[in-house]
């Protein structure tokens, strides 16, 4: 009789179904039946293979895959059953841009800056009559700015305090651009179901200094370890870290600090990992064990060994409370937790069988955490290293120390070359790039954070000794030197365009062939499955077409336009904070990803930060070869303009060139509006004219009334284009009715931020374009428009074709939020 448990696939569907109901436009409508059905199925498929095995290998085969296919229908009910409650605690669009008091309790650790303070409210009590506020909002505090540049900061907020707060809240939404963060599916995962501010009132005021929730106890825990750490360290830059490293809190990390991270492949040192907590868990087992041992007594009723397992698993729970419940220290302490659990059980399973169940029980516990990076990369480490210690990673007898030290350098060297090597499919879907310098700055930093850094931090966290947490931060401040070295060394990251989806399977199966077993014939020949993640880049319009791509940036603008063989950027979009703006976050990743190595020419139209905030990111990136603007020399920004020697030009009217039979035109401002003191900055815009034999789009900036007068008399004719991008993103100051009628576009693009602060685009203007097609990015996400010999005007829409469950578009009605 044939006889093998379905076990395996019955993990394994369950979490391809969770994994699935991600990739759903819509959510089914009755996920409580297909949970049922999918249980019943799979009970049936397990019970079934105990009782009557069956009697050929083949009939065995198709009872696990019926068990299989019955568990991914058991994840895809559950995970949409989950998601249907989570949706169902929502905002009703009613309540968006009202003022709400609430009393709630802050739920974990709060961000302060200059600016204000960030941090998340767990809502206990809607104190307005009749509204209805989510349970937990992700909310700014900000600081108001006095007459003379004075700041009035905002009260000083800590984990576990009950607030009464009057609030103004929106529905979840985000930007959406392609090969883009998606905020909204964050923001899910997080269970932050409305985004807001705090408003300046009276009634604001501090209830409790501590709920004494149990949740409470823990967060104020964290909050009192970053405390002591930034206090030990307070001229310290890599502090940041050790909080990292304590209590899983990276905000404090800077942006060139994460650069030198991602460029050197350590990313995954600076956060909890599941080599961090494998190793405190090992510690607090070996402790238990040896003290275990001292008592016959006890050793004569439960094992030593079952005693350190439980020590190591409760300690491991206790350090991933403490660093805030992380997908890889979750995958680590369900690891640690199936292990411990067969041990007392006397089951102990097979690695394999291990990794199985933590990927089923972290996706039961979080269906969302398919949405993180961090969740594929920290299974596909673990699962890559479980398939290659069956084949590659060395084995075998070995005698004598020199012979077992010999033969686990080599297990080491050879397990480091199959993480690199096969994390490469994911990191450049994820991230267009891959560390070169990885296995050296591994090599190095690997031991020394693990074994040494990691330890000081945690014995600094239950030892009132600062001298333990200034020695580990000097340890890492000398490994961060070297980082630092080594980032900036030429060829230390290959960056690319995003590949194609299916050469992402084809990939895995070159990796699978190349860390085969020993015996599998031809094992160098998986090499060329990877080869379509380089050589497949994404199609460049034919000779004589473009493509321009308006992006979501919220209130601002960046545009892309892409020829044959060049590219222009139109303006960077936003700066949002002193260290995050449009052009890093947006704007670099779109180009990576589209395959776009160096931009031919940079224009920004104007000083205002909505367009120009994200300039200095852009340039650190990405080679430009030519930059046109109307920034003043010896304005706010000059700082973000090229170095001597580039080639900086002011844009003139006039000017013109040619790429790939494409016309590009600037057709104002005049060189004399530069000269007159009383030019508002808005009427400085340069204004694009972009000219094809397939369509024709026209670029405007912020320009105002004044503006379109102007070029009206001199020349109304070289205004008709099928796609405009509306002047001031539909702001009163400008699309006057002389304009709008000679530019007649068949298109008009509204790029405005969700229920922005100025109100745009403005009814009244968004109806004098009543004759176009009108799409707004706020509404739409980015725009794709394909001007090429038989194409439609009409642009593909990011919301539509990224279209998820979770995603919330707004409605016609919306109006400001402030």
């Amino acid at each position: 009789m044939y006889r093998s448990s379905p076990l395996p696939l019955l993990l394994l569907g369950f979490a391809a179904g969770v994994g699935v109901l991600q990739l759903q436009a819509s959510l089914p409508p009755r996920p409580a039946f297909l949970v049922a059905a999918g249980l019943l199925a799979a009970w049936v498929a397990l019970r079934g293979g105990r009782l009557a095995p069956m009697s050929t290998p083949a009939a065995g085969a198709a009872r696990r895959l019926c068990a299989g296919i019955a568990a991914c229908c058991l994840g895809f009910g559950y995970a949409a059953w989950r998601a249907d409650l989570r949706l169902s605690d929502a905002l009703p669009s009613a309540w968006e841009g009202e003022d709400v008091v609430v009393v709630g309790v802050v739920d974990d650790l709060p961000h302060t800056s200059d600016r204000g303070a960030r941090f998340t409210l767990a809502v206990e009590t809607v104190v307005t009559p009749g509204a209805v506020v989510p349970r937990r909002l992700s909310l700014a505090w900000y600081a108001q700015w006095q007459k003379g540049g004075a700041i009035d900061p905002v009260p000083v907020l800590v984990a576990g305090e009950r607030w009464r707060l009057v609030l103004r809240l929106k529905r979840p939404h985000g930007t959406v651009n392609p090969d883009g963060f998606d905020v909204e599916a964050w923001l899910l995962e997080n269970n932050l179901r409305a985004t807001g501010y705090v408003r300046r009132d009276d009634a604001n005021r501090r209830l409790d200094a501590f709920a004494r929730r149990p949740a409470d106890v823990v967060q104020r825990a964290r909050s009192a370890i970053r405390d002591r750490v930034l206090a030990a360290l307070p001229e310290s830059p890599t502090a940041g870290v050790l909080v990292a490293l304590a209590i899983g809190d990276q905000r404090s990390i800077t942006e060139a600090q994460w650069q030198v991270f991602n460029r050197t492949g350590v990313t995954h040192l600076v956060s909890i990992s599941g080599l961090h907590v494998t190793v405190f868990a090992a510690i607090a087992a070996a402790g238990a064990f040896a003290l275990a041992r001292r008592s016959a007594r006890l050793t004569s009723r439960v094992p030593a060994r079952r005693l350190a397992a439980l020590a190591g698993v409760g300690a491991a729970a206790a350090y991933v409370l403490l660093a805030g419940a992380q997908v890889p220290a979750q995958r680590t302490l369900l690891m640690l937790a199936v292990v411990a659990a067969g041990l007392w059980l006397a089951r102990p399973g097979t690695a394999s069988m291990v990794w199985l169940w933590a990927l089923a029980a972290v996706l039961a516990w979080d269906p969302w955490a398919t949405l993180s990076s961090g969740f594929w990369l920290s299974f596909g480490a673990v699962g890559v290293l479980l398939y290659g210690a069956g084949g590659r990673i060395a084995s075998g007898p070995a005698t004598g120390t020199a012979a077992r030290l010999g033969r686990e350098f080599r297990a080491a060297l050879q397990a480091q070359w199959l993480v690199t090597v096969g994390m490469v499919p994911l990191t450049l879907a994820l991230f267009q790039q891959v560390s070169l310098i990885s296995p050296v700055a591994n090599a190095v930093a690997i031991p020394l954070v693990t074994f040494v850094v990691v330890p000081l931090a945690l014995t600094g966290v239950f030892l009132p000794v600062d001298a333990l947490w200034q020695a580990a931060d000097a340890l890492f401040a000398l490994l961060m030197r070297l980082l630092e070295a080594m980032s900036a060394w030429p060829g230390a990251v290959w960056q690319q365009h995003a590949p194609p989806a299916w050469a992402l399977p084809a990939a895995v199966v070159g990796i699978a062939w190349l860390a085969a077993p020993r015996g599998v014939p031809a094992r160098a020949l998986g090499g060329l499955w990877l080869l379509p993640l380089f050589v497949v880049v994404p199609p460049r319009p034919g000779a004589g077409e473009f493509r321009m791509t308006v992006l979501d940036v919220g209130q601002g603008l960046a545009v892309v336009v892409e020829t044959q063989h060049r590219t222009l950027l139109y303006d960077t979009g936003p700066r949002y904070t002193d260290v995050a703006d449009a052009g890093g976050r947006i704007v670099v990743p779109f180009l990576r990803a589209a395959g776009v190595a160096r931009l031919d020419t940079l224009v920004v139209s104007h000083q205002d930060s909505d367009h120009s905030g994200g300039l200095r990111s852009v340039r650190q990136s990405v080679p430009v070869a030519a930059l046109l603007s109307s920034l003043p020399i010896d304005g706010p920004v000059a700082e973000r303009l090229p170095p001597a020697g580039d080639d900086a030009r002011r844009c003139l009217a006039g000017q013109r060139w040619t790429w790939d039979a494409v016309t590009f035109t600037l057709l104002h401002p005049l060189p004399a509006q530069y000269a007159d003191p009383k030019a508002r900055t808005n009427d400085l815009s340069c204004v694009l004219r972009v000219d094809s034999a397939h369509g024709s789009v026209l670029l405007t900036g912020d320009i105002e009334a004044v503006s379109e007068l102007q070029l009206l008399g001199r020349d109304p004719a070289a205004l008709k284009a099928d796609v405009l991008v509306v002047p001031h993103h539909g702001s009163r100051t400008s699309s006057t009715p002389a304009f709008v009628a000679a530019v007649a576009p068949a298109v008009a693009v509204f790029t405005s931020g969700y229920r922005n602060r100025f109100g745009h685009p403005r009814a009244d203007i968004v109806a004098r374009y009543r004759a176009a097609q009108r799409y707004r990015t706020d509404r739409d996400g980015a725009l794709t428009f394909s001007f090429a010999a038989g194409g439609a005007r009409l642009p593909r829409t990011e919301r539509a074709w990224r279209r998820r469950y979770w995603h919330d578009p707004p409605r016609e009605e919306a109006s400001p939020l402030d």
